[in-house]
């Protein structure tokens, strides 16, 4: 089989690319799942309004689900047979048994298939799954790609503002009395992930205005505000905070690039309603 393309590349659906953009640069999308009250979603099936309802209506948080290693077989033999190799990129390790799934179905499959972990979720994952697709489309080599990859994941910055802690808590991804804490007087709870892939808290703010705020503050000390950088504003039923944070971002920022991103049902099932910005500096 001929490709326009010596690699092709796969991600899974935490990476929150929009479709039209996952056409538009040939990168296959791996969905999670997500269960609720009995029916099961492939993520991106069910538009986050409904979803939104539903949990809401819940008396149990849903469920999600990595993809199976066959699912994960199934992409890479399908790009084999377009490309001389695959390179895939997942959500952190330590935030989903995605990583897993992808690593071994590559072993099943052969070395032709190269797996990689971005060590975030949502636009910090999706910013890298775009970098790894326009190298491949110009034509980088493996080694390339993973060299230029790990620089890229070393440059981007993301922070997620949470309305409550209770999904994550109740997934088990933090301590209950953070939980507790996040819960009272308002109190809004940010988050950045580690440098090993994990949520580690930033902040508690009272109210949304000093949350936006101080995201926005967070950004600004890891980007310089006078040289070119890269934004995606992602939110999870929030479009006003969403529109407040674009806003902001562009009075303070030298914008090369601002995406605003929705959230997909299974990264929404652990967050709740809340709001984040990715950004990377370009130059």
């Amino acid at each position: 089989m001929t490709s326009d393309r010596a690699i092709c590349v796969v991600t899974d659906s935490t990476s929150d690319i929009p479709r039209e953009l996952a056409a538009e640069l040939g990168i296959t999308v791996v969905p999670l799942s997500v269960t609720i009250e009995g029916d099961t979603f492939e993520d991106g099936s069910i538009s986050l309004g409904e979803f939104f309802r539903r949990m809401q209506a819940s008396k149990e948080l849903p469920k999600t689900s990595q993809p199976s290693v066959g699912a994960f077989a199934a992409a890479f033999e399908t790009a084999l047979e377009r490309c001389a190799e695959v390179v895939c990129v997942t959500i952190s390790n330590r935030l989903s048994g995605t990583f897993e799934s992808a690593a071994q179905a590559a072993r099943e499959v052969g070395e032709r298939v190269h797996v990689l972990d971005t060590l975030n979720l949502s636009w910090g994952e999706g910013y890298q799954v775009i970098e790894v697709a326009r190298a491949a489309a110009a034509g980088a080599s493996v080694a390339d790609i993973k060299h230029a990859f790990e620089q890229v994941r070393s440059r981007v910055h993301m922070i997620v503002g949470l309305d409550s802690l209770e999904n994550l808590a109740k997934g088990g991804r933090i301590g209950k009395v953070s939980a507790l804490v996040g819960g009272m007087l308002n109190l809004k709870v940010l988050l950045t992930v580690a440098p090993d892939g994990s949520f580690e808290p930033v902040g508690r703010e009272r109210g949304a205005t000093a949350a936006l705020q101080a995201t926005i503050d967070w950004i600004g000390e890891r980007i310089d505000a006078t040289r070119r950088a890269a934004f995606a504003v992602q939110h999870a039923e929030s479009p006003n905070k969403a529109a407040w944070l674009e806003h902001a971002i562009r009075e303070r920022f030298t914008v090369a690039e601002l995406r605003v991103i929705e959230a997909g049902a299974v990264i929404s099932s652990h967050t709740g309603t809340g709001w984040g910005v990715t950004a990377v500096q370009l130059d």
